[in-house]
C-alpha cells in the first residue's frame, strides 16, 4: 500500500486569498513597468540590496556600499568571514537561473557555493542536532539529523506535485525548509534564496525583487512568525507574514519606481537627491542622537513606521546616512 503523499500543514484562509490577489495585481503593474525600467544597472542595484539584507539578517555588518564595491571587484575592509559571505552570495545568486527548485542536487550545489570557506560539510545535510536562534533565544529545535534526508525528499516531492499558487507554495517551502533546518549552517539564507528561485521560475522578474530588505526591517516579526507556526504545528502564520513582505516589497517598488534600484553603482547616486522636509528632519535627529531608534523617529516626526523606513532607505541609497553595527547596539552615521 502506497504511503499518502506529504502535505504541509496549512490553511488557505480568506486573508491569504485576498493577499495573493493584491500581490498579483501589483505584480502585473510592476512587471509592465519593469519591461522598460528594469535595466541591467537597476537589476544590479536590487541584487545588491537583496544580498546585503539577507546576510544582515544573519548578523553580517557590511553595508550596501561595501557590497556594491565588491560587485565591482574593489577591495573592502571588513571581517574576513563577512567578506567571504558576500563573495559567496554574489556567485550564488548569479547561478540562480541555472537551477530548478524541485531538484535536490541543485539545492545541495547552491549550499556548497553559498557557504564555501565558511563551514565543513558543504552541500551535505547535517549529521547532528541544530536549532534556530533569535539572538540567544532558542525559537525552534529542528528534527533529528537521521530524519532530514527523508523529510527533504518528501518536501521536494510535494513541491513538484502541488497545484497551489506559486506565491503560496514558495512561502510554504520556505517555512518547511526552516522547520527541517537541513544544514549545519546557512539555513536562513538558503531558505530565502530558494523561495526567490521558486518565484523566479514562475515570474522571472521576481528574481530582482529585493523582498529580503523588507524581511530585514521586520526581522523580529519574521522570527515570531516562525515561532507561531511551530507552536500551532501549522505553517499558515508564516505564509501570512511572507505574503505581507512580498506585497510590501512590490508596493515600495511601485511607489519608488526607478528609485528602488538607483544609486548602487559606485555606492552613491551620482545625481543629487531631492530631499524633502522629512528627510532633513531625520538626518538632523540622527546627527543629534546617533543611537535613536526607528520607533523614536516615528514618534518625534509624527509619521508611520513604514514612512520612516521608506525615507531611511532613500537616504541610505544616496549614501547620506549609514547604519554602523546592529539594530540593537549600533548607531547612525550622517554623511550628508
Amino acid at each position: 500500500m502506497n504511503a499518502k503523499p506529504y502535505q504541509p500543514p496549512f490553511t488557505f484562509t480568506s486573508p491569504i486569498v485576498a493577499s495573493v490577489s493584491r500581490i498579483s495585481e501589483r505584480l502585473g503593474a510592476w512587471s509592465a513597468r519593469s519591461e522598460t525600467t528594469l535595466s541591467p544597472m537597476l537589476r544590479r542595484g536590487n541584487r545588491i540590496r537583496t544580498i546585503q539584507a539577507s546576510l544582515a539578517i544573519e548578523h553580517n555588518t557590511l553595508s550596501v556600499e561595501q557590497v556594491s564595491a565588491m560587485f565591482d571587484g574593489k577591495p573592502v575592509l571588513g571581517p574576513p568571514r563577512e567578506v567571504q559571505e558576500v563573495r559567496n552570495a554574489i556567485v550564488t545568486y548569479e547561478r540562480l537561473p541555472h537551477w530548478r527548485p524541485t531538484n535536490e542536487h541543485h539545492l545541495l550545489d547552491a549550499h556548497a557555493l553559498l557557504m564555501a570557506g565558511l563551514m565543513e560539510g558543504l552541500g551535505r545535510y547535517r549529521a547532528g542536532g541544530v536549532g534556530i536562534y533569535d539572538g540567544d533565544l532558542l525559537v525552534h529545535m529542528a528534527p533529528p539529523a537521521d530524519r532530514v534526508p527523508y523529510l527533504m525528499r518528501d518536501l521536494f516531492a510535494w513541491l513538484a506535485a502541488t497545484d497551489l499558487p506559486p506565491l503560496v507554495a514558495s512561502c510554504l517551502f520556505h517555512y518547511e525548509f526552516e522547520f527541517i533546518h537541513p544544514f549545519a549552517d546557512g539555513n536562513g539564507r538558503m531558505g530565502r534564496l530558494w523561495q526567490t528561485l521558486i518565484l523566479s521560475q514562475w515570474r522571472p522578474e521576481l528574481a530582482w525583487l529585493p523582498v529580503e530588505t523588507v524581511v530585514r526591517e521586520r526581522q523580529r516579526e519574521y522570527y515570531a512568525a516562525l515561532a507561531q507556526a511551530d507552536a500551532a504545528a501549522d505553517s499558515t502564520p508564516f505564509v501570512v507574514f511572507m505574503l505581507e513582505a512580498l506585497e510590501q516589497a512590490l508596493t515600495l517598488a511601485l511607489e519608488k519606481g526607478e528609485e528602488v534600484s538607483e544609486g548602487v553603482s559606485d555606492g552613491v547616486n551620482p545625481l543629487s537627491p531631492k530631499l524633502d522636509e522629512l528627510d532633513q528632519q531625520l538626518m538632523a535627529l540622527m546627527a543629534q542622537a546617533p543611537h535613536i531608534t526607528q520607533q523614536a523617529l516615528m514618534e518625534q516626526c509624527g509619521r508611520s513606521l513604514s514612512t520612516i523606513q521608506r525615507h531611511i532607505r532613500k537616504l541610505r541609497s544616496h549614501g547620506l546616512i549609514e547604519r554602523v553595527g546592529s539594530d540593537k547596539s549600533g548607531h547612525w552615521k550622517v554623511k550628508g
